[in-house]
């Protein structure tokens, strides 16, 4: 009978159990391959698997987050191959659960990024790696009450509803606001992870709202897409706006004054330490049941420093 890897393995048992099979190819599977974010991702995992003799890398991901089913499919595809581990992204923190399951079953490691799988996946997995979505969230909040005071108006443009990284995001800030001043929160709206889609929301947002103050775009599309709705409506600079990611458009906006400030993860980093991370499993080592990658706040003072340029993309 296959032998489980129980919850409570040792690594240096993982390592004994797949033997020579550790050689062979780390999958990356990220939300989707369209965004420069998860491209960053990329990049980072591409860097620590350079140099490496007994491990290929292959990235993938679906057309888009909301394609969960065809991420589950791309996770199942890599266990059937007998692939030597797994870095995940799940963009659903159950749909992906009996996928990961599998690889389980199979002994294959994964190591989940960005997004939790909901606590009925825990065992299934060796390590999270993502920025403490809570902590940015409270961070972002924070900026905002400074930009505005602790009244007014505030909109929440999210992404995908009940996604990890979007729970502790976008909860977080919630939370911070209605704990700390007496700010109206209008929304959350949801975007799918489309920039056109948060584009036209943030649009009717705005025409709805003219006495809006805030407003707070949670991931890259969705921050993109509301810049350049506040650009064509004339509101640049003047609704307090605060995005999350940090590619060029968005540095764009903090330099122009559309953003106040973004709120940037280490996502080349979640790419790099999360096949290292793999790579240390595989070889026998313990590796943190959870590591932290971090967020910066960039803001115009600031976006030229190297503790910040380090983390944009």
């Amino acid at each position: 009978m296959k032998k489980l890897i129980t919850a409570a393995m040792t690594v240096s048992a993982l390592a004994l159990s797949t033997g020579a099979s550790q050689a062979g190819e780390i999958a990356v599977i990220v939300k989707t391959t369209n965004s420069n974010f998860w491209q960053n991702v990329n990049k980072g995992a591409s860097a620590a698997i350079e140099g490496q003799k007994d491990h290929t890398m292959t990235f993938n991901g679906p057309a888009s987050e909301s394609a969960v089913a065809d991420q589950v499919n791309l996770v199942e595809n890599a266990v059937n191959r007998g692939v030597s581990g797994i870095v995940l992204a799940p963009s659903d923190p159950e749909a992906l659960i009996p996928a990961v399951k599998k690889a389980f079953e199979a002994e294959i490691p994964v190591v989940i990024i960005d997004s939790a799988l909901s606590d009925s996946g825990k065992d299934y997995y060796q390590s999270f790696l993502s920025t403490d979505n809570c902590a940015a969230g409270q961070l972002v909040a924070d900026k905002m009450i400074s930009e505005i005071g602790t009244e007014g108006k505030v909109a929440v443009m999210s992404y995908v509803a009940g996604v990890g990284s979007e729970i502790g995001r976008v909860g977080c800030f919630t939370k911070q606001i209605e704990a700390k001043s007496k700010i109206e929160i209008v929304g959350p709206y949801y975007s799918q992870s489309q920039m056109a889609t948060a584009l036209n929301q943030t649009t009717d947002v705005l025409a709805a709202n003219p006495d809006l103050d805030g407003i707070f775009g949670a991931n890259e599309p969705t921050a993109i897409g509301m810049g350049r709705a506040l650009v064509q409506s004339g509101k640049a600079g003047k609704v307090k706006a605060i995005g999350f990611d940090g590619n060029t458009d968005l540095q764009d906006f903090v330099r122009d004054g559309t953003l106040a400030a973004t709120a940037v993860q280490g996502s080349f980093q979640m790419g790099e330490i999360g096949v290292q991370t793999l790579l240390k499993l595989l070889s026998g080592e313990t590796v943190p049941s959870y590591i932290d990658t971090g967020v910066v706040l960039a803001t115009k003072a600031n976006i030229d420093q190297p503790e910040v340029q380090n983390v944009l993309y």
